[in-house]
């Protein structure tokens, strides 16, 4: 097996200290989106995770939502639950609080802390793939696991 990309060892690092028994793999093909991920993967793209950072327009805080590939966020449902209304930051600012760059960021690992919330149609699953730090690196992960570890309610986000 190849050696994995730095950014891509740092998410497999973090599933260990989290405790999940989980292998990074790097496809052949991009797995930046939703779609390409789905088809590099073999699976739909419901079963794919969209990590998407959002900041909170009056704390400034940092949110992370898991979000299933086939759903759009309803912003201002989740702004209701998360009791504020929501911004989204540029790439650079992403990658600032993340670490990883749109399209590689994964659900864990990141450089700073994030209130995270996974949305629950991603439970509905099996077996569910994420983003592993760079645009070509996954994972797959049973979302009820993947919940525990990170600690995050279950929203409904569209």
């Amino acid at each position: 097996m190849n050696e994995l990309p730095a950014s891509a060892r740092r998410v497999q690092d973090a599933a260990v200290a989290l405790g999940l028994a989980v292998t990074v793999r790097e496809m052949e093909s991009p797995t930046r989106t939703a779609e390409e991920a789905a088809a590099a993967c073999g699976v739909t793209v419901g079963q794919i995770i969209k990590s998407l950072v959002f900041i909170g327009a009056e704390s400034g805080r940092p949110y992370l939502l898991l979000v299933s590939g086939s759903n759009r966020v309803n912003e201002k449902g989740v702004a209701v639950h998360l009791g504020e209304k929501l911004k989204r930051p540029d790439a650079d600012t992403v990658r600032a609080i993340t670490g990883f760059a749109i399209g590689g960021i994964p659900p864990f690992g990141h450089a700073s802390a994030l209130a995270t919330r996974m949305d629950a149609d991603l439970l509905q699953y099996d077996v569910v793939w994420a983003a592993a730090g760079t645009p070509r690196a996954v994972f797959p992960v049973n979302p009820k696991i993947l919940r525990q570890a990170l600690g995050a309610p279950v929203i409904a986000v569209s």
